[in-house]
C-alpha cells in the first residue's frame, strides 16, 4: 500500500523546487523522505500566505491575511500535540518533529517569519533583512540539520547560515517581481543611500541602483555560504554531498546574476542542468574534504565572527 502522506510529500518538492529536489535524491532513504516531508511542510504554508500554488501564480499585489496566519498557527500546533489535522502536510510535520525530536519552537518560528509578511514589516537595517532570513529560511536549515542527525550547536549554527545565505540570494533574484507585489525585503537604508524611493524599487529608471544595492547584498550572503560549508562537517557523506550541491546552485544563481548585470530581472535567472551537474561534481569533492576536517578537528568557530547569532 502506498503512503500517501509521503507520496504527496515527495510530488510536493518534485513540482515545488526542481534544485532542492535534484540535491535530495542522492540524500539515503530514509533522511530523503523526512526532507520530502518537512519540505510539504514548509511547501504549503508559504503558498497559502502567498495565495500561491507551489510557489507559482501569485497574486499582483500581496495580500496576506491574518485570518490564514492564524489558521497556520492553530494547524501547525494542534500537529504538534500530536491532533489529526486533516492536510497531508500536518501529518508530515507530525512525522518529521517525532522521528527526529525536533524542538516545537522552530516550526512556530518559520511561522514567525510569515508574519512579518503579513503585518508588513519594514527591513530598516541589514540586521533587519537577516531576522527575516533566518525564519522563513535559516530555522528551516537548522530543522534539516537534525533530520540529519546533527545536533551540535556549531552544526545548528552553520546550518542556518546556509538557509540565511539561500535566502538572500532569494530577495536578489525576486526583487522586481516583489516591489511589484508590494513587498521590499533590501535594506531600506543601503535603498535611501542609492536614492531609490522604497515605493519605486520596480521602476526601471532606477534599475541600475537597485542593481547595485542587490549586488550588495549577494557579496553580503557569500560570508554564510563561505561559513556554512564548514556545517558539512558534521554531516554522514551523502548529506554532505546533497547540501554541499544545494549551497553550490544556488550560489551560482547569485553569480548569474551578478554576471547579468541591470538585465537580472529581465528573465527568471535560474541554473541549467550542465551547471547543476558540475556543481554536484564540486559539491562531492567539497563534502569529502570536510569529512576529512571533522576528522582532524579543523573547523574553527571564528570563521562564523560577526556573522548573526541564532536565537
Amino acid at each position: 500500500m502506498k503512503d500517501r502522506v509521503l507520496e504527496h510529500s515527495k510530488e510536493m518538492i518534485r513540482l515545488g523546487s526542481k534544485s532542492f529536489a535534484g540535491a535530495a535524491r542522492i540524500l539515503p532513504t530514509a533522511t530523503r523522505r523526512s526532507v520530502y516531508m518537512l519540505y510539504a511542510w514548509c511547501r504549503y504554508c508559504d503558498d497559502q500566505i502567498d495565495e500561491q500554488d507551489l510557489g507559482r501564480d501569485a497574486p499582483s499585489r500581496f495580500s496576506g491575511s491574518a485570518d490564514v496566519l492564524a489558521k497556520l498557527k492553530s494547524q501547525t500546533q494542534r500537529a504538534l500535540d500530536g491532533e489529526h489535522v486533516g492536510e497531508p502536510a500536518f501529518a508530515a510535520l507530525q512525522r518529521v518533529v517525532a522521528r527526529h525530536d525536533i524542538p516545537a519552537r522552530h516550526p512556530l518560528e518559520l511561522l514567525r517569519g510569515f508574519e512579518m509578511d503579513v503585518e508588513g514589516r519594514s527591513f530598516v537595517t541589514l540586521e533587519d533583512t537577516l531576522d527575516y532570513c533566518y525564519h522563513v529560511a535559516g530555522v528551516v536549515g537548522v530543522m534539516m540539520a537534525l533530520v540529519m542527525d546533527a545536533r551540535e550547536q556549531e552544526a545548528l549554527d552553520r546550518a542556518a547560515d546556509l538557509g540565511i545565505a539561500l535566502q538572500m540570494t532569494n530577495i536578489a533574484r525576486d526583487v522586481i517581481d516583489d516591489a511589484h507585489a508590494g513587498r521590499v525585503y533590501l535594506p531600506l537604508e543601503w535603498l535611501d543611500e542609492a536614492n531609490v524611493p522604497v515605493d519605486e524599487v520596480a521602476d526601471p529608471r532606477h534599475r541600475e541602483a537597485v542593481f547595485g544595492v542587490a549586488k550588495r547584498l549577494i557579496e553580503s550572503s557569500e560570508l554564510y555560504y563561505s561559513s556554512a560549508v564548514h556545517g558539512l562537517s558534521w554531516l554522514e557523506p551523502r548529506c554532505a554531498w546533497a547540501i554541499a550541491t544545494a549551497r553550490g546552485v544556488y550560489r551560482e544563481i547569485g553569480r548569474t546574476l551578478l554576471r547579468r548585470g541591470t538585465e537580472a530581472w529581465d528573465s527568471r535567472t535560474y541554473v541549467g542542468r550542465p551547471q547543476k551537474a558540475a556543481r554536484a561534481l564540486m559539491a562531492g569533492v567539497e563534502a569529502a574534504l570536510a569529512v576529512g576536517r571533522r576528522r582532524r578537528r579543523t573547523v574553527s568557530p571564528d570563521s562564523r565572527k560577526g556573522l548573526r547569532e541564532r536565537p
